[in-house]
């Protein structure tokens, strides 16, 4: 077979797998698309044993696509179930073991946490960052060259500070470890020697071309042409969520708010005086939160600073801020207007 230009970069991915499984039992957080299908296949080449985890309802697509996917590869394959039954106490599992209150990221990592509870196996593999650095978001396909970049650069962001955290802290509460072999130092840096627009898909239909030829290369040409969906979506999460905030009568972000606050997660301090609900975009918190340790200051002291400042000057004209302008969301040295920030 003759190989392409990306050979380097199969290899690269290929041993990274190969550090992490060698010898050993891996499990596989698997959706049933090409990153985890062939992060699987590669471990069946140098690990002990691996079995296939697929978090979803019944009826999800993943479930179905990681069912089939596994019998292809000739790997076990285990269904860990949520339901209208299970989902607000897994919820509440994962808010105590992660202390994360981000609708988003409970949607987003509610089926790892689902799969590193319920594998036997220590070693978990991930296909983390496939989408941030192959090309795989949806939703900049039809943007410009800045707003495009700019997408690309926040959903780097927001996976290394508030996805991988979370992530690292479910797998220890369950003693569990996470690879990620699309984040490896070495597959990354032959990732940025690529031509940006190589990486970039010029249609839905063309995301992640580069790591499909890869996996072409690496002996696995059907799984180029599998179909996925995000995992919140494939697995069901988000509309459980959402019936069940229905049949309590709130809204989506409430219904996760009140089950965090039940949980007696805030600061302590706050729930014997008047408490301020603040809901903040979860990369400016890191970076919030990193300032605040440095300086000593809880979020309660920050913002009753911030408020009696407020109240003293009388208006808000000490930001320096017009009170009206437009949100410019600042990344890596270029903004993101909120017309072209991703919704979550």
């Amino acid at each position: 077979m003759q190989l392409t230009k990306y050979e380097d970069l199969g290899r690269a991915i290929e041993e990274s797998v190969r550090r992490s499984c060698e010898g050993k039992r891996i499990g596989v957080a698997f959706s049933g698309g090409m990153d985890s299908g062939l992060l699987a296949a590669l471990a069946k080449r140098h690990a002990r044993s691996v079995t296939c985890y697929t978090c979803g309802t019944n009826d999800s697509f993943d479930v179905a696509a990681g069912r089939e996917l596994a019998g292809k590869l000739g790997l076990p394959w285990v269904q860990c179930r949520i339901s209208e039954e299970n989902i607000e106490g897994t919820i509440r599992e994962m808010m105590l073991a992660t202390k994360v209150s981000d609708p988003f990221t409970i949607s987003y990592d509610l089926q790892l946490f689902a799969v590193c509870r319920d594998a036997e196996e220590k070693v978990i593999l991930s296909g983390q960052g496939s989408d941030e650095y192959f090309g795989g978001c949806a939703r900049s396909v039809s943007d410009d060259d800045s707003e495009y970049r700019a997408v690309m650069d926040w959903g780097v962001e927001r996976l290394m500070k508030v996805s991988v955290p979370c992530e690292k802290a479910i797998a220890g509460r369950f003693k569990k470890r996470l690879s990620y072999p699309y984040l490896d130092d070495d597959v990354i840096r032959r990732v940025k020697e690529i031509d940006p627009d190589e990486l970039r898909p010029a249609s839905l239909d063309e995301r992640k071309a580069v790591l499909k030829t890869v996996a072409s290369d690496l002996g696995f040409p059907f799984l180029a042409h599998r179909t996925k969906k995000a995992s919140q979506y494939g697995s069901n999460t988000t509309e459980l969520i959402r019936d069940a905030a229905r049949r309590k009568g709130v809204r989506y972000n409430r219904y996760i708010a009140d089950i965090y606050e039940s949980l007696g997660l805030r600061d302590a301090n706050l729930l014997r005086d008047s408490a301020v609900d603040v809901r903040m975009d979860p990369i400016l918190l890191h970076d919030a939160e990193e300032v605040l340790d440095k300086l000593g200051v809880s979020h309660s002291e920050a913002v009753a600073r911030f408020y009696r400042r407020m109240v003293l000057e009388g208006g808000l004209d000490f930001l320096d801020v017009p009170p009206r302008s437009r949100v410019r969301i600042p990344i890596a040295g270029r903004t993101l207007s909120s017309r072209s920030r991703p919704r979550l």
